[in-house]
């Protein structure tokens, strides 16, 4: 959604660009857009006419022993992950193996590291690279040949794509969802050809996460119903939804544990995930907030405007579908709450941002922090701005905030950086040469083991930033793709005892949550003749979030246009898209949060179901 005409327009052209990009290479292997990608084979080729060079990791990823097909909006998805390789990138991962920068690799080192290193090669495979004669000579490699031919094939396959869609003068006439078919002038015409697959490091790729299949435009031709919603919102609107603190709360019983927000690769966010245990029947008031790690009066952290939300389900061992209690929808600044009655018994907590504003940065970083130099000794330290980060590090996974790391909070930092855990051996080591206190962890000895794994590695700052790119830093020391939280509990009547206990995306569990929320709170409006499909919109004094059912014994295909939103941004970051809804189903539309809380906002938004 944009704020102005002229932005407006560049996002308009930019996401017209990706669509016929994808289109084109859709059409390179399948004869329409509405067929199906069958096969673990088509995948890997519809991907590599797209640019793109899969490798079995990235095509298991999205091509499972439980999937049957993928559609087009499935295969816009992957490529919106998947971003292709640049030739920095390539030439990178090759220095690697080139500790003299000479610009060449023995054919037998690289047969020897592509066969055993990493996601293994063939014999078959790795002879296809050193037989392509324009870069290879004399037993060796010449890896910056190889890299601009790499990108001139994968350039020359999308290419190839475009044209061969313009020269269908049938299809270049269908309507692409609400974008228009447009002409791309001046491109050759070369035969097609795969691109040829380079190796890839295994920690370049990303967990492995389930496809959205609700985020492109589908391919069809017309409408056959639709329901429109407009929603206005003033700036710091719905005051009657404030958040109040119960007058004796600071009487109550009140346990606490923070938690972060992470933002991956392919936009996808994990969490902190809890279990809550109210002893005995009690008046419960919780809360989630950011926190603020900043230590400068009047200016907060970054990341104190993402919104935050704690969906509370009750644990059921007989039923996998677990009931949803409450979620906090009162606000009061930056604060989420609710209040209310609890039961006894144990509770899944399942925080939630919409990811409207934890988003991935486009800003460059033009110059890297330094994290680590030599004194006048010789020896290693780490800088004054190293240590600040590493000291924000641990005051967020400190969950309990007593000042100190046990295993099970360090054991989640280290399945966030490593994905690994420590066990009790190690841990031990760990005590015995580093400062702790109780058997957990100083901050300063935090700090030290940090200090040890840059000296194993001889200042390297490589693992360092492995590390500080998983917790969500750019290369600036920025924490831009991260958003620690706080959350507190009260109970009236008893001691509420919380424990984290997971560091994932909430699976189906919080989208059923959200859709059942909605279902509850928000307005639904039926299709017009279609009366199968309800659309469910909410709101709140933070966001809009709305909910497709599908009740019919059939999927139905939602084409969304939010494009006459006023200072609204979506967590898809689209005017329009399709959404698949299978049969007797719920799903996510999208939700819509202010880019400007100080102004009006305006939610309009059109959802017709396409015929096919």
């Amino acid at each position: 959604m944009a704020t102005s005409p002229g932005n407006k327009s560049s996002l308009n052209t930019e996401e017209e660009v990706f669509y016929m990009n994808c289109r084109a290479a859709y059409l390179t292997v399948f004869r329409s857009s509405l067929d199906n990608i069958t096969s673990k084979e088509q995948l890997c080729l519809v991907l590599q006419q797209a640019g793109r060079n899969p490798s079995q990791k990235i095509l298991n990823k999205y091509w499972t022993s439980k999937t049957k097909a993928l559609n087009f909006d499935d295969f816009c998805v992957i490529l919106k992950r998947e971003n292709p390789a640049t030739k920095t990138e390539l030439l990178k991962a090759f220095q690697k193996i080139d500790p003299g920068s000479t610009g060449y690799i023995l054919h037998e080192d690289l047969y020897k590291i592509l066969t055993t290193r990493g996601e293994k090669m063939s014999q078959e495979e790795v002879n296809a690279i050193i037989s392509l004669a324009d870069v290879n000579n004399n037993g060796k490699l010449d890896y910056n040949k190889f890299c601009k031919l790499f990108i001139a094939t994968k350039e020359q396959c999308l290419k190839t794509a475009i044209e061969k869609l313009e020269a269908d003068s049938k299809i270049k006439q269908q309507q692409f969802g609400s974008h228009a078919v447009k002409s791309f002038d001046g491109m050759s015409s070369p035969a097609s050809k795969p691109s040829p697959r380079i190796p890839r490091k295994t920690d370049l790729d990303t967990i492995s996460k389930k496809v959205d299949r609700s985020s492109r435009p589908s391919s069809a031709r017309s409408y056959k119903a639709s329901v429109s919603s407009i929603i206005s919102m003033g700036a710091n609107s719905s005051k009657n939804s404030k958040l109040t603190e119960p007058n004796t709360v600071k009487e109550w019983q009140c346990t606490q544990s923070k938690g972060c927000f992470f933002l991956e690769e392919d936009n996808e966010i994990i969490t902190h995930c809890y279990k809550l245990h109210i002893p005995q029947k009690s008046t419960v008031y919780l809360t989630i907030k950011p926190l603020n790690l900043s230590q400068i009066e009047g200016k907060p952290s970054q990341w104190i405007s993402v919104d935050t939300t704690l969906y509370v389900l009750k644990e059921d061992e007989y039923d996998e579908d677990l009931p949803l209690v409450c979620f906090t929808e009162l606000r009061n600044k930056e604060t989420f709450g609710w209040k209310g009655e609890m039961e006894s018994g144990v509770y899944c907590l399942i925080p939630f941002t919409t990811g409207c504003r934890l988003i991935k940065k486009r800003k460059q970083v033009t110059a890297e922090a330094k994290l680590v130099y030599r004194d006048e000794s010789k020896d290693l330290v780490l800088t004054k701005e190293f240590r600040a980060a590493l000291s924000d590090i641990f005051d967020i996974i400190d969950l309990d905030g007593n000042g100190f790391l046990s295993l099970e909070e360090y054991n989640f930092f280290e399945l966030r950086t490593s994905g690994e855990k420590c066990d009790d051996d190690a841990w031990a080591v760990c005590r015995e040469n580093f400062e702790t206190k109780k058997n957990e962890l100083t901050k300063q000895g935090f700090i030290d083991l940090n200090l040890m794994e840059a000296n194993d590695r001889e200042g390297d700052p490589d693992d360092l930033w492995v590390t500080l790119e998983s917790m969500g830093y750019n290369r600036a020391l920025e924490m831009t793709e991260a958003c620690p939280f706080i959350i507190d509990i009260y109970a009236e009547k008893c001691k509420p005892q919380i424990k984290a206990a997971s560091l994932d995306a909430g699976g189906g569990q919080l989208e059923k949550a959200i859709c059942k929320s909605v279902i509850l709170k928000g307005e639904a409006k039926v299709m017009d003749g279609y009366e199968h499909v309800i659309i469910h919109t909410y709101k709140n004094d933070a966001r809009i979030t709305s909910v497709i059912e599908n009740k019919s014994a059939n999927k139905v295909i939602i084409h969304v246009n939010s494009e006459q939103s006023k200072n609204c941004v979506s967590n898809r970051g689209l005017n329009t898209f399709a959404v698949e809804v299978p049969p007797k189903s719920q799903m996510v539309c999208q939700h819509v949060m202010p880019l400007n809380e100080r102004q009006e906002w305006i939610y309009n938004c059109v959802q017709n179901v396409v015929i096919a």
